[in-house]
């Protein structure tokens, strides 16, 4: 179809744009500013890893093979076999890759080694989400999750959002909680970057969404009337799910806090654009909205639970990305209307408990697969490479401690003439800021 291959390599952007920077700057302005480039890094490293990794067995693994279970990671050994015109197609998947692995790092930040993040980055994507994106997003009907199982997923709420989100927990779990938490405040240190993060991971999840439409039609003609009336379905239930999701944190929060914040809405916008993730092209627009609004205010509620449980989950991953994929994968078994298009329609629209069975059984072979792989993996990085920085190093901060870098440098020199104060100093390697402020 004319048109659709420059759309791919729109909307492959888009997802890559969803991790650097708009990912590194969500997390990174919700951190303190003592380990801000430290957040930021574990993004760009990821992306440059399993960019490589993927491309090398990742498409293999994800989309080559007979449909089994395991596809062989070395038939399509660098792409050998994959004509060039494919690539656009290899480059997209490659992102959902990335930020998945990405999306971890927000969970552990102030307090993992650097270096054990970056040994668990390969090994995670090879073990763990080149697997289940196979199991997802490609097997045949003798596969787990896409066929036997049948739960719909149009663009990875278990692939992505509660696979990245149960790793997440295990490695809080492992790591332990940071030092002085919850005693002591631990604010963002910049919520203009988070704000501006949120809002590039609002536009980008249009690539993410709106591309992964799969033609089913058997003409040029009928493939295009389907580009037609799913992506505008897709574009139209992502909008609409995040704005009903912010609402929905909003209210929520003002309820138990008494504030509206700017981290809510923030924190909103993911959870909408979460939960609409496996349902985009499953629901119409009023489904959207009901699933926006209600992830919202569950996440919103969800996010509280690590005070409540003790589990020191840093900028919300559990609470947003596990919690919100679990309840826009389970929806669908409620809201689907997608039994025209080769789905199954939900419990309100006359399909009774099949769809939510389906989907429920989706979410729980994604929670166990996840939990079993990472947990094994984790486990074994601990005992080898170690996971958690020392004391010395995560008081001084991990910027500092990895880097050698600070992100702000505030000291003042003194210019000639009477000591008057002076300009901000140039930042250098080796120096520390003055002072990390009352957020640090």
């Amino acid at each position: 179809m004319d048109g659709y291959y420059a759309f791919m390599l729109i909307a492959t952007a888009l997802v890559l744009m969803m991790t650097v920077p708009a990912l590194a700057l969500f997390y990174g302005g919700m951190s303190r500013s003592k380990s801000v480039l430290n957040m930021i890094m574990m993004s760009f490293i990821a992306a440059a890893i399993v960019g490589i990794l993927y491309v090398a067995v990742g498409w293999s693994m994800g989309f080559g093979g007979d449909g089994t279970f395991f596809a062989n990671p070395f038939e399509l050994f660098w792409l050998d076999g994959v004509s060039t015109d494919n690539y656009i197609y290899v480059m997209f998947q490659m992102t959902f890759a990335i930020i998945t692995v990405a999306l971890i790092s927000g969970a552990v930040a102030d307090r993992m080694k650097f270096a054990a993040w970056v040994v668990f980055v390969p090994i995670w994507a090879l073990l763990c989400y080149f697997p289940m994106a196979h199991m997802v997003f490609s097997c045949t009907e003798d596969s787990l999750i896409c066929g036997r199982i049948g739960a719909q997923d149009y663009a990875g709420g278990t692939a992505v959002h509660i696979n990245a989100g149960i790793a997440a927990l295990v490695l809080v779990l492992l790591l332990g909680k940071r030092l002085g938490w919850p005693k002591d405040k631990m604010r963002p240190h910049n919520l203009t970057l988070t704000m501006l993060g949120a809002g590039m991971l609002w536009l980008g999840w249009y690539g993410f969404n709106v591309g992964s439409i799969v033609f089913t039609g058997a003409t040029d003609e009928e493939n295009l009337a389907q580009f037609y009336s799913e992506t505008g379905r897709t574009f139209a239930n992502t909008t609409l799910a995040t704005m009903a999701a912010i609402l929905g944190w909003l209210v929520i929060e003002r309820l138990l806090h008494k504030k509206a914040t700017s981290l809510g809405a923030a924190s909103g916008i993911v959870a909408g654009l979460v939960a609409i993730t496996p349902a985009a092209g499953a629901v119409n627009i009023g489904g959207a909205v009901a699933i926006g609004a209600i992830a919202g205010a569950v996440c919103a509620w969800a996010v509280g639970l690590k005070f409540k449980l003790g589990y020191d989950d840093s900028l919300d991953v559990v609470g947003v990305h596990l919690v919100g994929g679990i309840i826009g994968t389970l929806l669908i078994g409620f809201f689907s209307t997608s039994a025209g298009a080769g789905g199954v329609d939900g419990l309100f629209y006359g399909g009774g408990f099949t769809s939510l069975g389906d989907q429920a059984l989706g979410v729980l072979v994604a929670i166990l697969f996840s939990g079993i792989v990472t947990t094994v993996i984790a486990v074994a990085i601990k005992y080898t490479v170690g996971l958690r920085l020392n004391e010395d190093a995560e008081v001084e901060g991990i910027d500092l401690a990895a880097h050698g870098e600070t992100a702000y440098d505030l000291h003042t020199s003194s210019l000639g003439g009477g000591g008057k104060s002076g300009v901000l100093a140039a930042s250098t390697a080796t120096s520390a800021p003055a002072s990390e402020g009352a957020n640090a």
